[in-house]
């Protein structure tokens, strides 16, 4: 795997990776690898990843919901 440095740094910008590393629970590299790789995505990439979290933590949560197009059907024939 391909290994890069990042020289001068402002302090404030260090800082403020450490802490949004330390609130999603990762280490500042872990952080930094997941920007990183999210930034070299094509557009789009990310927010399937998201939506596919989503459904993986709706499932684990067994929760269920109703389907909602006969819902919007009957609101459009109005």
């Amino acid at each position: 795997m391909a290994q890069v440095l990042v020289r001068n740094l402002d302090e404030q910008t260090v800082a403020q990776l450490k802490k949004r590393a330390g609130g999603n629970g990762r280490s500042l590299q872990a952080e930094l690898k997941l920007l990183l790789e999210q930034a070299a995505r094509p557009d789009g990439m990310d927010a399937w990843l998201r939506v596919k979290q989503f459904r993986a933590k709706m499932k684990k949560s067994r929760r269920t919901f109703t389907d909602s197009a006969p819902l919007i059907r009957e609101d459009r024939k109005r």
